[in-house]
């Protein structure tokens, strides 16, 4: 069993199965009246298992040499988490009292509600805008999700190179599958990456976060309820 293997089967045990707004209530009622919290917490169990779910499926396609399909489910892996980063940079502005509470909430309900074809009544944030945001933390994110992009799309690396080779010499044009030779040696080191990002921001910056998000909306909640409007 690989390394990824054992990581993906770890995270599978670690799936969490339910969350409810009672058992936050129970734990401080002022500070989780406010639905943001409990949208930043299921958001956060949500980007968890679509993560999973797409690396795994990633994994299998690499084992079976289909690369370009594995290529395209971590560049969705990549965006999943970006969405967990930008989320925490968010919760870190409120607590620095440089984004307000109740834009938070609404931007909340657009990352765990949006869509794009009107199937909710929010419309989802603009991954561009997120990973611009979190190559600010992460510097770096943004060129692989370029990289990764390339590949996705019918540019020339998706189509032309994918596929062909040109002999300049003979002027003529071959035509194979590419991708192992392109971009096999590379799989295992983004799904490392991706995956060291993603537990770093789930454990060691979501978690402490929410407790001082918990503190601070019990310290401003007479000023919140006051100036409470939509999003909350």
């Amino acid at each position: 069993m690989t390394e990824i293997d054992e990581l993906l089967l770890r995270w599978q045990a670690s799936l969490c199965k339910q969350v409810s707004p009672g058992g936050l209530l129970a734990r401080s009622p002022t500070a989780h009246k406010w639905k943001a919290t409990y949208r930043s917490l299921v958001l956060r169990e949500c980007v968890f298992w679509r993560t999973h779910n797409l690396l795994t499926q990633a994994h299998v396609l690499f084992k079976s040499g289909h690369i370009l399909g594995s290529r395209i489910l971590l560049r969705s892996a990549l965006e999943s988490v970006a969405t967990l980063i930008y989320l925490n940079q968010m919760t870190e502005r409120v607590l620095e009292r440089t984004l307000d509470f109740h834009t938070y909430s609404a931007k909340t309900s657009q990352l765990l509600l949006g869509s794009r074809n009107q199937s909710t009544k929010h419309t989802s944030i603009n991954i561009v805008t997120v990973l611009e945001q979190c190559d600010k933390k992460y510097p770096g994110v943004a060129s692989v999700y370029a990289t990764l992009s390339e590949s996705a799309h019918p540019s020339y690396e998706g189509v032309c190179f994918g596929y062909s080779r040109v002999d300049f010499d003979r002027d003529e044009t071959s035509f194979s599958n590419n991708w192992s030779a392109m971009w096999a040696d590379r799989h295992e080191s983004l799904v490392k990456l991706i995956a060291t990002v993603f537990e770093h921001e789930y454990n060691d910056v979501w978690t402490p976060q929410i407790e001082r998000l918990e503190a601070w909306l019990v310290e401003h909640d007479v000023e919140l309820e006051a100036s409470k409007g939509e999003g909350v």
